[in-house]
């Protein structure tokens, strides 16, 4: 049996996990969604003295609810990047003492691969994989061999799919974060198919971009002012009553529905492509902050339907950053024989992650089983 320790600290959530052989006995989560609301977007340098606060708590914590002692620990899984590079900091400084301290390995993880592993501590899926990741600050498909083997087949040229919703709703003066709002608002309208742009799909890329569709919705609000929400009230029940006494809401749905939709068919388009690219794909696994979004779920599920593919979307819980997928990442590399030293780096967003892992020698099982290497 294989007992691993998970730590996420790349952006704004602090999260710590406790993974036995692909299974999540516990988690806990601090986010810091209200400490950034104010300023409208993460601000790093308050980002990494939440991290340092919250850590040391969550961990006795999450100890405390699992009985587990750390001198039990089998490895250390900590996610390198790509992060703010202070927060990244903040958890790869308490892996290195933890490891050093207990003897466990340590395991540098990318966040974005453990994004694309976190739909198997729900349920397993079959290897070769085409994965979407679709977050805040990526958008990216890859060629998933195994659960250590990924290859990128597109990626974003400027802003990624999340962006794309946070700046909508910024314009909208709905409240931070606003995907959630756009994603609900948007159900109450029917999307006007032609009002936004599918941007960057006349080619023949896989990569993604989506700076234009953001400026197209920028226009279409400075050309329609009175799409602006009224005030910026965060409960979405007393939000949408507002609108409706106003008279304002079904304008504002529409305009979300039809944002939510030239999002989902952007992305539906280049899947399809990267699909056309890599024929022996088995399952189809979307992750990411942006795999919450209703219309994209619903979207990707149907075209993997015709594509006669599994759909392996994570639940609700595991699409935004947690330990968990960090841990059952990092599990997958130990047991293929990947381990690093103490002289880990953290890798910021920009810098390529290195494949840099000291092997020895594997222990296959865990929720994949015979599918890793």
């Amino acid at each position: 049996m294989t007992l691993c320790l998970g730590i996420e600290t790349s952006c704004d959530e602090t999260a710590l996990a406790l993974v036995r052989d692909g299974k999540l006995l516990a988690q806990r989560i601090a986010t810091q969604v209200d400490a950034h609301a104010l300023f409208g977007g993460v601000v790093p340098e308050l980002a990494s003295r939440e991290h340092l606060r919250a850590l040391g708590p969550l961990l006795d914590g999450l100890l405390a609810d699992t009985g587990v002692t750390p001198a039990e620990l089998d490895a250390v899984c900590v996610a390198r990047g790509p992060g703010l590079l202070g927060s990244l900091l903040v958890g790869m400084s308490l892996a290195k003492g933890l490891a050093l301290a207990t003897g466990a390995a340590l395991v540098g993880v990318n966040h974005l691969w453990a994004h694309l592993l976190a739909p198997a501590l729900d349920r397993p899926f079959a290897f070769p994989a085409l994965g979407l990741l679709v977050s805040g600050g990526h958008t990216q498909t890859y060629r998933m061999d195994s659960p250590v083997a990924f290859t990128t087949l597109g990626r974003t040229l400027d802003d990624a799919a999340g962006e794309a919703f946070d700046k909508a709703a910024k314009t909208l003066n709905l409240p931070y974060p606003g995907g959630r709002f756009i994603d609900v608002l948007g159900q109450l309208a029917e999307a006007d198919p032609g009002m936004f742009p599918r941007p960057y799909v006349a080619n023949d890329s896989l990569d993604f971009s989506f700076s234009g569709l953001k400026t197209a919705m920028v226009n279409h609000v400075a050309a329609n002012p009175g799409l602006r929400a009224p005030a910026l009230v965060d409960d979405l029940d007393a939000l949408v009553a507002d609108l409706r006494a106003r008279g304002a809401l079904e304008p504002l749905a529409r305009v979300c529905a039809s944002y939510t939709l030239a999002v989902a068919d952007t992305l539906r388009i280049k899947t399809a492509r990267a699909l056309d690219a890599f024929p022996q794909a088995r399952s189809l696994v979307v992750a990411g902050g942006v795999a919450a979004n209703s219309v994209v779920r619903r979207t990707l599920a149907g075209l993997a339907a015709e594509r006669g593919l599994a759909a392996v979307l994570p639940p609700l819980a595991l699409c935004t950053d947690n330990a968990a997928m960090i841990a059952l990442a990092g599990e997958c590399l130990f047991r293929a024989g990947y381990r690093h030293g103490l002289d880990l780096e953290a890798v910021p967003r920009g810098r390529r992650i290195p494949w840099d892992y000291r092997r020895t020698e594997p222990c296959p099982g865990g929720v994949f089983g015979e599918l890793a290497p």
